[in-house]
């Protein structure tokens, strides 16, 4: 008898590829010997390449229709678009499935992001992401099993974060200090006041763009050790230094769900966006804490964010309460020592 062949699409990035992962795992679990396909942009290729749930694995590069035609080989059981944009949707209307009503579409609520995001409606459910993502697979029977995010790395990964951790023996908190846009990082000096406060010695992790930021956190910190490994690693060893650090401080970004991911503690500072857009951390440790800056009448004031704040005071990150921040932070690295 042929395999059941499932399709599912999710081209980027970092953090809503890892939201998928909960759709991969119960796919398989509910038909174990069936033939999982997933289709990603080439450069996000290390955030899935080790997932044990995948068989097969599409890599969309310069050439959309390179992508098409290697797939238009498989005829496909189910398509399941999490992506759900013009392309993926181009995708879906190109390839061979036996029942074209067996392609299933996220409901990404754009309308009520708008209106949330624009006029400050809060019209959006009281719902995570992975659970409407898992809401696709009803027609085949599937529930979510609220098990969480999974994320793989591979022994060679987790050996090189360990050697560059080393000199960390009682343990270290990770400070993910960047994000994809400006109005979600908080400022390098109130990164600093955070670092230098903390009880345990601090690990930067961060892509090229957060060098800067990261020499000017290490310039000011006076009191505390700071380990800045921005623009230094490739993402899986990142990741392997937010897998076995004690704390993990980060915002609303790709490293925050793959900490979730190792149910890792997680205090999560926003800026423009919010929890109630649905992409907070999901099933994190259990001393996981959000921070934010609520009353803002500009806040949400984009479902993405942005390079600059539209008002031009930057609220949102420059009115975070620092103390608080760290007296989470301290506490939170008491009780794994009690």
């Amino acid at each position: 008898m042929e395999k059941l062949k499932i399709l599912v699409i999710r081209f980027s990035s970092i953090g809503d590829i890892v939201l998928t992962t909960p759709v991969l795992r119960l796919i398989k679990e509910k038909y174990p010997d069936c033939e999982l396909h997933f289709v990603t942009k080439s450069k996000m290729k290390a955030v899935v390449e080790n997932n044990p749930h995948i068989d097969h694995l599409h890599l969309l590069g310069d050439s959309f229709k390179e992508l098409k035609l290697k797939l238009n080989g498989i005829v496909f059981d189910y398509v399941i678009d999490l992506h759900s944009n013009f392309r993926s949707r181009r995708l879906c209307m190109n390839v061979r499935v036996r029942q074209r009503s067996n392609i299933f579409h996220l409901d990404k609520l754009n309308f009520k992001k708008f209106l949330y995001c624009t006029f400050r409606m809060q019209c959006m459910p009281d719902v995570h992401i992975t659970d409407r993502e898992v809401d696709t697979l009803k027609a085949l029977g599937i529930s979510n099993d609220h098990k969480g995010l999974e994320y793989y790395v591979t022994d060679a990964d987790e050996a090189k974060a360990s050697e560059l951790t080393s000199s960390l023996r009682d343990g270290y908190v990770a400070f993910v200090i960047g994000a994809t846009y400006y109005t979600k990082r908080m400022p390098a000096d109130l990164i600093a006041d955070v670092s230098d406060r903390l009880k345990l010695p601090v690990v930067l992790v961060g892509g090229p763009g957060d060098a800067d930021a990261a020499k000017i956190i290490e310039d000011k910190c006076a009191n505390n050790t700071i380990l800045n490994l921005c623009s230094k690693l490739p993402l899986n060893v990142s990741a392997s230094i937010v897998k076995h650090a004690r704390l993990v401080i980060a915002h609303d970004t790709g490293l925050m769900h793959i900490a979730a991911a190792f149910k890792k503690d997680i205090i999560t500072i926003w800026g423009n966006t919010t929890p109630q857009l649905g992409m907070y951390a999901c099933e994190p440790g259990a001393h996981s804490v959000d921070h934010e800056v609520k009353g803002l009448k500009c806040r949400p004031c984009s479902k993405l964010g942005g390079h600059k704040c539209p008002k031009g005071h930057f609220r949102c990150m420059m009115d975070q309460d620092i103390s608080a921040i760290v007296d989470d932070a301290n506490g939170i690295i008491g009780l794994q020592t009690n």
